[in-house]
């Protein structure tokens, strides 16, 4: 039997379109700072695509700065600012920020100074989502965008880091979003290109499979496909429930993304699940970080007021377009078997 995705908060399969948009992109052969004609034709694809991502996100007369992902454009959004943030953001916010902000036991922080904070607009591993306060420094958007309906240019935030792997991109590619007018300080230094925030000859190739898979990730929202891929996660959250064994649905009745569900399974550490799951032809991730091969209890969950044992026996489900209601309920069926097997060595 075929293996079953559900790690899309991980990385999302490549879309046709955008590696039909790489291979073109390939015959390129101009540097985009060159101004001979080869030169011109790769800046006008650049700047095509920034374009288009412009208007995916909602971000028209924002600045698009390109990265080579959500981390690099985390640091050069937040380095040096003296930022606050919530233990619920990601490591490549919460590595250049202090932690300050307070989270309830429904997954939501408190933000006092919008202007000296961090807020994530979605969490990777729960899926809740935030109310970002107007003003805010900086949103790590990147879980959101491509599931959710949004717009930078109304969430309120003055900076927005973004990745394209997350919405079907390929790899090694992301943009800084920043409302026009504001300065950032480089941390790549030398030619001077993306506006002289960040130096290096731009990845042509990944920025037009960036900006093909935002296209397409706008079409799917606006056909509903999104609200299908809800129906199905609904309908895994609702087979893991029907199982009794006193597993806990975390985020269940707060607003979420689409397609993920964060449950935690009592005496069964998370780690052991992914291993257990990925034998059986299913890839999950564990609602753990991992670093440096250690598998660490979740910030995230431990923030909401879980212990280190529970916050440690989490898994992250994450679905997209194309996974089946049938795939869903074979996962339930063999975790939960595997699941009782777990227990049962525990009586």
């Amino acid at each position: 039997m075929s293996r079953v995705y559900l790690d899309w908060n991980a990385t999302a399969p490549l879309r046709p379109e955008a590696r039909a948009a790489m291979i073109s992109a390939m015959e390129v052969v101009g540097n985009p700072s060159s101004v001979h004609a080869e030169g011109r034709a790769a800046k006008a694809l650049r700047e095509k695509a920034r374009g288009q991502i412009a208007a995916a996100l909602g971000a028209e007369g924002a600045d698009i700065v390109f990265t080579s992902g959500a981390t690099e454009a985390a640091a050069l959004a937040c380095a040096g600012r003296g930022l606050v943030c919530a233990d619920i953001e990601h490591d490549a916010v919460a590595a250049w920020c202090e932690p300050g902000l307070a989270v309830d036991a429904a997954g939501k922080a408190s933000v006092t100074d919008p202007a000296r904070a961090a807020l994530q607009l979605a969490n990777s591993e729960t899926g809740i989502v935030q109310d970002l306060p107007e003003g805010l420094a900086v949103s790590d958007l990147t879980q959101a965008f491509g599931k959710l309906p949004m717009a930078f240019n109304w969430l309120g935030c003055e900076m927005g880091l973004v990745s394209a792997h997350k919405l079907g991109g390929p790899k090694g590619i992301g943009a800084l979003v920043l409302r026009r007018g504001l300065e950032v300080a480089a941390q790549m230094r030398g030619g001077g290109q993306e506006m002289g925030r960040r130096a290096g000859t731009e990845n042509l190739i990944g920025i037009a499979g960036f900006a093909a898979a935002a296209e397409a990730a706008m079409r799917d929202l606006a056909n509903g496909v999104w609200e299908e891929v809800a129906q199905v996660r609904n309908i895994l959250d609702s087979a893991l429930s029907s199982l009794n064994f006193e597993t806990i649905s975390v985020g269940n009745g707060a607003v979420r993304l689409p397609n993920t569900l964060c449950v935690i399974a009592p005496g069964w550490k998370g780690e052991t699940q992914v291993m257990a799951m990925d034998l059986a032809g299913f890839a999950i991730s564990a609602g753990s970080a991992c670093s440096s091969g250690k598998v660490k209890a979740s910030r995230t969950l431990r923030a909401m007021g879980f212990d280190e044992a529970r916050a440690g026996q989490a898994i992250r489900l994450s679905i997209g377009p194309g996974v089946t209601r049938d795939e869903v309920l074979r996962f339930a069926e063999v975790w939960g078997r595997e699941y009782a097997r777990i227990r049962s060595r525990k009586t």
